[in-house]
């Protein structure tokens, strides 16, 4: 059974509670914590994007720049420099963004989206937060000679290889396809599985593209996210984390010392991810920095003013 993860405190009195699972790993894939259902299998939403990026690579995307790995990894805001990266892959491979097949949308970015808005811009795919995976996937597809108009099919040659990854990473090849909100195949895992595939990305060798994934998204988080983002806000104040959300409340991620942890949020509230992910941080790094414990505990604001709280349940790590 799922467990309490994550309290709101408003004046005092707990107001909700954020149920879930979460496992916590050590650098020899010894559990740290586990609480809830951490080996049954859940969609790992975008926290799977790393190893698409990482299948891309493998088969022939070249990227010029660690940015453009980033991109390749990303939920991106729809800013305008990644918008920028993403329309230089696709016209590199001789490509435009009519090839994208990712819904159309506008940029999460705010300030993007209302400056598109004023401007009469109306959604394309271009601003969808998964484009550059997108992108990515087209590359290697236009480097293959495969067909571009049925990539997001899971017996197309692209998403064969993107589960042969997920096989290499995971040690586990089962698990029926479903599709993502991009329209991509997903496959389930368990937190455990996925904990340890962000462990084996942080391991590998230099020169691989799991080493070039791991490292684009340090040096440019906020190319893999955006600006206010949970992970720019948890890369920037953690170093050598690397992480990655996922829809309806699913996180992941690595530390430096090879300690990794994933988990889902029952109820897919986005509140809970900063709090639990700051709590693993410091039960990780035995210390706290004044950011770090910001992140651990969120206002609550009555009236502008702050009067609670948003936690991880006390004592749980």
């Amino acid at each position: 059974m799922s467990v309490d993860l994550v309290e709101v405190v408003r004046s005092g009195v707990r107001e909700c509670v954020h149920r879930g699972s979460l496992v916590v790993l050590d650098a020899e894939q010894r559990p740290l914590v586990a609480l809830g259902e951490v080996h049954t299998p859940i969609f790992p939403r975008s926290a799977n994007k790393p190893w698409q990026a990482v299948a891309a690579m493998r088969i022939g995307f070249a990227p010029e720049s660690a940015e453009e790995v980033a991109l390749s990894t990303a939920s991106h805001s729809g800013e305008s420099d990644h918008l920028d990266v993403v329309r230089g892959i696709l016209t590199r491979h001789g490509l435009d963004e009519s090839a994208l097949r990712c819904p159309p949308a506008l940029p999460a970015d705010e300030l993007s989206r209302a400056e598109l808005i004023a401007a009469g811009e109306l959604p394309q795919p271009l601003y969808m937060e998964c484009s550059g995976k997108h992108a990515a996937m087209l590359a290697a597809c236009a480097v293959n000679g495969w067909p571009l108009g049925d990539y997001l099919d899971s017996a197309h040659p692209m998403q064969l290889a993107v589960a042969d990854v997920f096989a290499a990473l995971t040690g586990d090849a089962d698990g029926e396809f479903a599709i993502d909100g991009c329209g991509l195949p997903i496959i389930p895992l368990s937190l455990s599985q996925l904990a340890n595939s962000y462990r084996v990305l942080a391991s590998a060798p230099a020169d691989t593209p799991e080493s070039a994934v791991v490292s684009s998204v340090r040096e440019f988080p906020r190319l893999m996210s955006g600006t206010g983002t949970d992970d720019l806000a948890l890369m920037t104040t953690v170093p050598g984390l690397f992480c990655k959300s996922g829809a309806d409340g699913v996180h992941a991620g690595v530390f430096d010392d090879g300690t990794s942890f994933a988990f889902k949020i029952d109820d897919g509230h986005e509140r809970a991810r900063l709090p639990l992910v700051a709590a693993v941080a410091h039960r990780v790094l035995g210390e706290s920095s004044e950011d770090l414990a910001a992140l651990a505990s969120r206002p609550v604001l009555g009236g502008g003013a702050r009067v609670g709280t948003v936690r991880a349940i006390p004592g749980i790590l």
